[in-house]
């Protein structure tokens, strides 16, 4: 037992593909100007009011979670109410695009191997723990920079994304093809996972996949015990910003589930507190976790972990500070993530 322990306009090519799908009739979502969205804010107002501090932020997992479909299990059409408004689905989706790696964990954990998928720019590449089932879907930009003309030429029959990464685009991403879009990723994760699976017709199997992960949590929160270690959650980014992760993050959500408690500066609900190098003595706690997000080179990550200041911390000089993966702790997103996650949270606290 453990010891004490994230684009570029359209093209003509694009143009045309998206006003013939839409001549198609494949997609109804509600965009800018229709009564559905009346008084809504519009593109970067509306990703600011759903980023950390902004107004809509608190809010999101349970807007989220009144969103979806009323559909039954196999009724088509369907129309999905969501972030944006609402979208009719016409026929179950064959060709999907997601929009970031959440959408993607989601999709390819439902069986479905999307078309098309955005990455992060700090991790450009098809996510490892993704690879064997999600297939080979083409790069359609990044998350901060889409490439709506290589969405279109996929013609894709469904676009999943969010409000926070892309609500400035969704007007044009909805006349190539129905859009859906959560809020915001992160702590939403679980929202946003049963509102994908709604368009897609998979709410039980995504249902019965967080009965999964909930189970696993609860096992580890026993297996811990009452006696369980405070964590603290460092993840260092490019220009030297180093991030501890609070309570409203992906990795929040499921310290939270396990009962593991936090130090005081991150058990608050925020998505995180950001620190120096000169105060790295406020991310200490019985065990730190580690993040990288992008090339480490680019980081403070190793003048942080020279600095005497991080040698002399508790969880350094007991052995209880350990790297994971950046990929599936902070940029996962999703239900295979959040499992990945549970079981690296065993391995290192239960030793």
């Amino acid at each position: 037992m453990f010891l004490r322990h994230r684009g570029i306009g359209l093209g003509i090519g694009a143009v045309a593909v998206a006003l013939s799908l839409a001549a198609c009739g494949t997609s109804s979502g509600t965009s800018s100007g229709t009564s559905a969205d009346a008084g809504k804010p519009a593109g970067e107002a509306a990703k600011k009011a759903v980023a950390q501090g902004g107004a809509d932020f608190t809010t999101a997992a349970a807007k989220t979670a009144a969103m979806g479909t009323g559909a039954k299990p196999g009724e088509w059409p369907r129309t999905l109410t969501h972030a944006m408004g609402t979208t009719e689905i016409k026929t179950p989706p064959k060709r999907v695009v997601v929009l970031d790696v959440g959408e993607l964990d989601n999709v390819v954990s439902l069986g479905i191997q999307p078309v098309g998928f955005a990455p992060s720019e700090g991790s450009p590449e098809l996510p490892s723990y993704l690879k064997q089932d999600a297939g080979t879907p083409k790069h359609v930009g990044t998350i901060n920079s889409l490439n709506l003309e290589a969405i279109a030429g996929l013609r894709p029959d469904l676009i999943l994304g969010s409000q926070l990464r892309a609500a400035d685009q969704y007007d044009e991403l909805s006349k190539i093809a129905p859009t859906v879009f959560s809020i915001r990723p992160g702590f939403t994760w679980k929202e946003n996972y049963l509102l994908n699976a709604a368009a897609l017709d998979k709410t039980e199997e995504a249902r019965a996949k967080l009965a999964d992960y909930d189970r696993a949590v609860k096992d580890l929160g026993a297996k811990l015990g009452d006696d369980k270690p405070v964590v603290s959650m460092v993840r260092f980014l490019p220009d030297g910003l180093i991030r501890l992760y609070a309570k409203a993050s992906f990795i929040g959500t499921i310290l939270d589930d396990a009962g593991v408690p936090r130090p005081d500066n991150q058990n608050i609900p925020d998505l995180a507190a950001e620190v120096s190098a000169e105060n790295i003595d406020q991310a200490d706690a019985d065990v730190i976790f580690t993040g990288v997000y992008g090339d480490p080179k680019a980081t403070d990550k190793s003048a942080v972990q020279g600095n005497p200041l991080w040698k002399n911390l508790k969880a350094v000089k007991a052995g209880h500070a350990y790297e994971v993966p950046d990929e599936t702790w902070y940029l996962g997103l999703g239900v295979t993530a959040a499992m990945e996650v549970v079981a690296d949270l065993d391995r290192y606290l239960t030793r």
